[in-house]
């Protein structure tokens, strides 16, 4: 059975260099699927481990140039910093960049140059300045020549060959200057490129630094939750009091939890009272007060009291471990959009180098110079940008998981957020996703001659000791009025009728306990058994409340909508989806829920094995299909839809059996998934469309097309910056998204009209 391992890799700096090690480990018998990311720079591994072990793995990075390191636990290892190029460095760079450049370029702008270096009367003095002042830039940029050769002698060149190619050129045509310098040429010291190298590197350095800024940003969001781990926990030992590292806590070790620390290990209060915040878990604003067997979760505040609690799940196991685990796996992974990228960076990188040669032969063939033919060649290999085709995809992907898991809403890989762009229908599960899941008091009539205080009163009495889901929401509903209850000496419940209290002193049921008791609800009380067949119409479970035989009144409970069940269903009809809702309740009961939201299409009275079909039935029609269900009885229908979206409480995520998980319990998230997948679909379009428009548009006029018609030819350092700024640009437009904003109900409409193809 295939295992799944992670790895970090060091020594990528473009989608060449993904293609090169997605090609390396594919080659390896025993693996079923590798994947690589430039923006995370990690690569996951699907293998046999009876065929392939990790170090084999490894070996084959190593190969191919790069390193790998297999990651045991993912979710705590750090993230990468992104600063492989690095700011000293740079700084270096640039200062003696600028010098060659005053130099070399100086005296053509009129600028004063000491006369020891004067190109007319000290023509070697000049050329060796300038290759002295280039030894402390080429030492700064090492880094392009060391990975850009290893990785060309492997067959697998990248940006970095292309860098160490084209500089490499521009330095070894200076320095056959040079010599014709010494044998008494010295026109040829008006042809050193030392400078047009120097100002290459520390362009490009500059455009990696400002890139991996950008790229550090697009992980933020992973880092914000990291930080919500303790790094310690206080643990009792007797009467003894020890702080431990938090990897050293295990399940059953007791806990002590001080107010404004929080809360180490997810586990269960054993005694104390305080208010939590798990607004970073739930998105409850509100503290929620935990006294004794209170579930508690790791990375959640403790406000106000000191608990002691039991440690039960640690370290990968807590609810907080898993949800970094997922948003990391959504960032690591690919969306299908990203196939084409990945094709062409295949190859792109040898056919620059063809592309530079051709251009550079041809131009020699038409009559031009060396010197000319070799500014066109340097041009090619320093503007073509594999590195904005390898971010484009990975970056916005990064950028609008980490915002969705920001939203509450968490995206489990690039194709889940790829596909639900698309869907057209959404199936709602009605109990606990548009309703609330548990039933409540709605409705109390008393007949006449009695009160409804009096009529809830005696129920809730009565039902009091029962623990039924229907007789907690009457006695709720009783305590909400705070009404006085009083427990009963004797309990009778009776199965699929309803409890009789007390000898039948008070009896609360429906009609059929009503007759069993001798009470011909037709003929005794016509008015309560109107109301009761009304009331059942509605979708509401009727109870009668009978007292010494008399029928007194009527309640009535019922699982309720959630508030934001409307607004979502109407915000999903201006996204242009079609809104659909399956239960297994009744037809009148599933209706009644149907009409109160706004939906007109209801798939009632079905079992929990027929939802699947359902869904197949509606993708038959041609349709892409998102199902919204609990995660767990939904299972089948969760795994047979296009899109899974599982409604949990943050905590109990159903991570398994869903494409997503709605982690704040706010079924208007699945508009705002499925509106933040256009947004990110739209970003990476955009990205991609800059992409290969740059290196399309960008390669010829490096080549000389420009030139053909008159116009200039463009620089080795101008081809620097546009190549640093393109990588640059992929990523700052995909940071846009972390602007992302919900749509509010009046705005969704407006924004969403126009939907993506």
């Amino acid at each position: 059975m295939p295992v799944h391992k992670t790895f970090a890799l060091k020594g990528m700096t473009c989608a060449a260099c993904v293609a090169a090690n997605e090609r390396a480990v594919s080659k390896i018998k025993g693996i079923a699927k590798v994947s690589v990311n430039l923006a995370t720079e990690r690569m996951e591994v699907d293998f046999d481990p009876a065929e392939v072990g990790v170090p084999q793995i490894e070996a084959a990075v190593k190969k191919a140039g790069y390193e790998a390191e297999l990651l045991e636990k993912p979710a705590s290892a750090p993230l990468p910093t992104y600063e492989a190029y690095g700011w000293k460095r740079f700084t270096v760079s640039a200062v003696f960049a600028a010098i060659i450049l005053y130099i070399a370029m100086g005296s053509m702008v009129g600028l004063p140059l000491p006369g020891f270096i004067d190109h007319h009367l000290h023509p070697l003095a000049f050329a060796l300045t300038q290759l002295a002042l280039l030894i402390p830039v080429l030492v700064a940029g090492k880094s392009f020549y060391i990975h850009g050769f290893r990785s060309l002698f492997n067959l697998s060149p990248n940006m970095d060959s292309l860098i160490a190619i084209g500089t490499s050129s521009a330095i070894l045509y200076s320095l056959y200057s040079i010599s014709r310098i010494l044998n008494g040429d010295h026109g040829a010291a008006d042809q050193l490129y030392f400078e047009s190298a120097a100002v290459i590197i520390t362009l490009i350095m500059l455009g990696k630094n400002l890139e991996s800024r950008s790229k550090r940003r697009t992980s933020e969001a992973v880092r914000t939750l990291m930080k919500l781990r303790p790094t310690t926990a206080t643990i009792l030992d007797g009467e003894v009091e020890r702080k431990i590292p938090i990897d050293a806590v295990k399940p059953n070790d007791l806990l002590l939890v001080r107010p404004g620390e929080r809360i180490p290990v997810d586990g269960k209060v054993r005694n104390g009272i305080s208010n939590v915040d798990e607004s970073m878990l739930t998105g409850e604003s509100m503290p929620v007060e935990k006294t004794d067997d209170a579930q508690v979760y790791s990375g959640t505040m403790n406000l106000n009291g000191s608990l002691v609690m039991v440690a039960e799940k640690v370290g990968e196991e807590t609810a907080l471990a898993k949800i970094i685990h997922l948003v990391e796996e959504a960032q690591s992974s690919k969306a299908p959009i990203a196939r084409l990228a990945d094709q062409v960076s295949a190859i792109f990188v040898p056919t620059v180098m063809a592309v530079a040669l051709v251009a550079a032969f041809g131009w020699i063939i038409a009559g031009h110079s060396v010197t000319f033919a070799l500014t066109v060649f340097v041009s090619v290999l320093t503007i073509a940008c594999p590195c904005a085709l390898g971010l484009a995809t990975p970056t916005a992907v990064m950028v609008g998981t980490g915002k969705a898991a920001e939203l509450g809403v968490l995206i489990k890989s690039g194709e889940a957020l790829e596909t639900v762009h698309k869907v057209t229908a959404v199936l709602l599960d009605k109990t606990g996703t548009i309703t609330v899941g548990r039933p409540a008091l709605t409705d109390v009539i008393a007949a006449q001659g009695f009160s409804s205080e009096t009529v809830l009163g005696l129920a809730a009495s009565a039902e009091i000791a029962s623990g039924h889901p229907l007789a907690d929401a009457i006695v709720a509903g009783a305590r909400k009025k705070n009404l006085a209850l009083s427990r009963p000496e004797q309990v009778e419940t009776i199965a699929g009728k309803g409890i009789v209290a007390d000898a039948g002193a008070i009896a609360v049921g429906n009609a059929t306990l009503a007759e069993s008791l001798g009470v011909p609800l037709p003929r005794r009380a016509p008015e309560l058994f109107k109301e009761a067949a009304r009331l059942a119409e509605e979708g509401k479970t009727p109870m009668f409340v009978i007292q010494n035989a008399v029928p007194i009144g009527l309640i009535a409970v019922a699982d309720q909508p959630r508030p934001e069940s409307r607004t979502v269903v109407a915000a999903l009809k201006k996204l242009g989806i079609n809104v659909a809702m399956v239960t297994g309740d009744s037809r009148t009961t599933a209706d009644a829920i149907a009409a109160r939201v706004g939906i007109t299409e209801v798939y009632a009275e079905v079992l929990p094995s027929e939802k699947a079909s359902i869904v197949k039935r509606i993708q038959a029609s041609g349709q892409r299909i998102a199902m919204v269900g609990d995660g767990i009885n939904d299972a089948p229908a969760l795994a047979q839809a296009d899109v899974g979206i599982a409604v949990a409480a943050g905590t109990d995520i159903a991570m398994e059996s869903a494409d997503i998980v709605l982690m704040h319990n706010n079924i208007n998230d699945v508009a705002t998934a499925i509106h933040l997948s256009r947004q990110v679909i739209k970003n990476i379009r955009q990205n991609l469309f800059w992409a290969f428009g740059y290196n399309v548009l960008g390669i010829p006029i490096a080549a000389g097309i420009l030139y053909i018609f008159g116009g200039p030819l463009l620089s080795p350092m101008f081809a620097a910056a546009a190549m640093s700024l393109s990588s640059v640009s992929v990523v700052t437009n995909a940071l846009r998204l972390k602007g992302y904003r919900k749509p509010d109900s009046a705005s969704w409409q407006a924004r969403s009209s126009r939907r993506t193809a």
